[in-house]
């Protein structure tokens, strides 16, 4: 899968077609970095949806879901089902949200202790992580997701056009 596009697939993963399982649902306080990208005030909790997926039997990412409480009222966010057609058209039907534009971040750290459990990892192992967050035409963002990726797994590429 390109890079450039992981966001996107993301976006449009449907669960209900993934190997993997959900892990949890509710309110919790998000990490630092997901409160700075989302512009969430310190401490204020929101809608957190983690799902464990596997590839070929295997522990292969955790991805976490971020969701203002708001956006998440009136959908299914919150269930502990798997979404069917992925968040981005769930969210279109249930509330009309038209997602512009991914911001995507990538970098190395460790895991934390969840995902470590999860994953079958060292707390030391290094894990790829995939910060998206997904903006309105404005810019303004409307919610995030970290993707915890073992290092020893995972490869990204990218292939673009040079003008």
């Amino acid at each position: 899968m390109s890079a450039a596009r992981r966001g996107q697939a993301e976006l449009d993963r449907d669960e209900s077609r993934e190997p993997g399982e959900l892990v949890n649902t509710g309110l919790a306080v998000p990490p630092p970095r997901i409160a700075a990208l989302l512009g969430w005030s310190e401490g204020g909790e929101l809608l957190c949806r983690r799902r464990l997926v596997r590839q070929d039997g295997e522990a292969s990412e955790v991805v976490t879901w971020w969701f203002p409480p708001s956006l998440a009222e009136g959908t299914s966010l919150a269930d502990d089902a798997p979404l069917r057609g992925g968040v981005r058209a769930h969210l279109a039907r249930h509330k009309g949200i038209r997602i512009d534009h991914v911001v995507e971040q990538v970098t190395a750290r460790h895991p934390a202790s969840h995902e470590a459990k999860l994953l079958g990892l060292t707390k030391a192992a290094p894990v790829l992580a995939l910060y998206v967050t997904a903006r309105d035409a404005s810019g303004s963002p409307l919610f995030a997701l970290d993707v915890a990726m073992p290092g020893d797994l995972h490869e990204l590429e990218d292939a673009y056009p040079i003008g």
